[in-house]
Formats: C-alpha cells, structure tokens, sequence
C-alpha cells in the first residue's frame, strides 16, 4: 500500500521504516539481487502550507552531551509563516547555519565506521545551498533513500487531500511530528538497539535522524530497516 508523508529534513528513523515496510523481494528470489527487488510506493506531500516546529526544517541527532537538535531558519512573507505553501518556503541563508550544522555532525559522527564514506557527498548537497526548503529536503530524502539501499517509486503529489481521505496511500503526515508520540516502531517491531557511537555515556537513544543509523551502520542499514 503506498505511503504519504510531508517533506522533511534528515528524516528519523520512522520516517524510512514506514518506507522500506512494503519494500519486498519476488516469491523464490534471494534478498538483495536488483532485478528482483519490489519498490515501495511512497508519496510526499508537495501541496500543503507550511508547518512550524516539524520535521520539516529539523531533526534530533546523538551528540557527546545526548540527544540534540538541528534546525534551519526560513523566510518570512511578511513577517509571518503562515498559509505559505511548502513549496514556495525559501531557506534563509543570512545566519550561516550550514556550516554550524555540518560542524555538529561531524563532532558527533566524525568516529563513527562509515561517516567518511558518505559525508563528502552529504555535505555538498548542504553546500549548494538550493533555494527552497522543499528541495533541500528531496535532495536530502535521495540521497538517504540511495546510501540505505531502499528501494523506493517515490512521487510529490499533486493535490492536497485532507486527513483521512486515503487518496495516496496510507497518511504518515500527522503521525510522524517531533512533539507526539506514535507507536510505528513498535508496530514494525523495530525497537531494537543498534550500535551508537555514545551509548556507553547515556544508552541507546531510538528514532534520530537516519544519519545516526547510515554512519554507524553504513550497507547494513537496510537489514535493519527490514527486520532482516
């Protein structure tokens, strides 16, 4: 069944859960040969108005002082956020945010097993600094989607559907928010620990951005991600 979820930025873990939970192989295949592989459907939502203290401009992150938050500044039309639609959201690069946030990752992940694997290629989508919010987020969604090894049909839609509708699938949008809780991971029983790189200082800390699971397990993210 498809999936709807709302543009974000370094998604959590949930986020790519929900996508790769359809992701499938063809009957009598082996998981992992290309030609066999059965794509999940998953659309975000490109028709909405902005909305403030989401995942669309922030994520949570392990520091060496536990878990910490990034987010990016957007420009106000007249002063005010709000009926703005996502699309139209325009970054605001006056404060040099990209290179306070490529400076905290690289302080928490720097000693991680993969993080030279990918962060050159990560970085220079922050340093291109594109435009608008919107596109920043897809870049960043292509990029996790490709290095994680999911495969996805992924599409924006066309139209703005209310809740409940059902019109793209199965809604993630209300769902997935940094201030309520959900029960995805339980549901895909995917509560489990992975290894982070300061666990020993306060624990395993579930449901970062899926930057905390790539760095530490870099081509494994996927078993992880499937319950494999």
């Amino acid at each position: 069944m498809p999936v709807l979820l709302t543009t974000a930025y370094f998604p959590p873990i949930e986020y790519f859960a929900v996508m790769a939970r359809d992701m499938g192989v063809s009957k009598n295949s082996f998981w992992g040969t290309p030609d066999d592989i059965i794509p999940s459907s998953v659309y975000i939502e490109a028709c909405e108005n902005y909305q403030k203290q989401s995942y669309r401009n922030r994520c949570h992150f392990y520091a060496d002082n536990g878990r910490q938050t990034l987010s990016f500044p957007i420009v106000h039309t007249n002063g005010s956020h709000n009926n703005i639609p996502v699309r139209d959201v325009r970054i605001d690069y006056s404060v040099d945010w990209v290179t306070r946030h490529e400076r905290a990752i690289v302080s928490a992940y720097r000693t991680s097993a993969y993080f030279d694997y990918y962060c050159d290629e990560l970085f220079a989508i922050l340093d291109s600094r594109p435009e608008r919010l919107f596109d920043l987020n897809m870049r960043i969604l292509e990029f996790f989607i490709e290095k994680t090894g999911l495969a996805v049909n992924l599409h924006e839609t066309e139209d703005f559907c209310p809740p409940g509708t059902g019109i793209y699938g199965e809604d993630f949008r209300e769902k997935i928010h940094p201030k309520r809780r959900n029960t995805i991971l339980a549901g895909l029983k995917l509560e489990k620990p992975y290894f982070q790189v300061f666990a020993g200082k306060y624990g395993f800390i579930p449901n970062l951005s899926i930057m905390d699971l790539l760095f530490n397990e870099g081509p494994d993210s996927i078993v992880y991600l499937k319950n494999l």
